[in-house]
């Protein structure tokens, strides 16, 4: 039996917010640590811009990076497929230190 739980950082699209907040209650569920996104503003949703600055965004990207840190792995949580800007960043970051990847949807 292992020390501690396994710890996984949930990355994809805010617009996949359920999905993630499913991910999130499974992983939850099944004995696991999950860190995920703290803000799940979505592009589309009306005043976005009005919610969060560009300095937020950029603050809230480079602490995700960090999640993905702390993590054992990451879970890409992508429906259809759907992997985008910021994922990428998040997913091409987590190949280059070394953490496994995993995805809910074929890439």
């Amino acid at each position: 039996m292992p020390d501690r739980p396994e710890i996984v950082c949930i990355c994809g699209s805010t617009r996949f917010a359920g999905e993630m907040s499913a991910a999130n209650r499974d992983l939850t569920f099944a004995g696991v640590i999950v860190v995920a996104p703290g803000v799940l503003l979505r592009a589309e949703d009306h005043e976005a811009d009005e919610l969060i600055t560009n300095e937020q965004k950029a603050a809230l990207d480079a602490l995700h990076l960090r999640k993905i840190d702390l993590a054992d792995r990451v879970l890409v949580v992508n429906p259809g497929g759907y992997i985008g800007e910021s994922t990428s960043r998040e997913i091409a970051y987590a190949h280059a230190t070394g953490k496994p990847i995993s995805y809910t949807d074929p890439v």
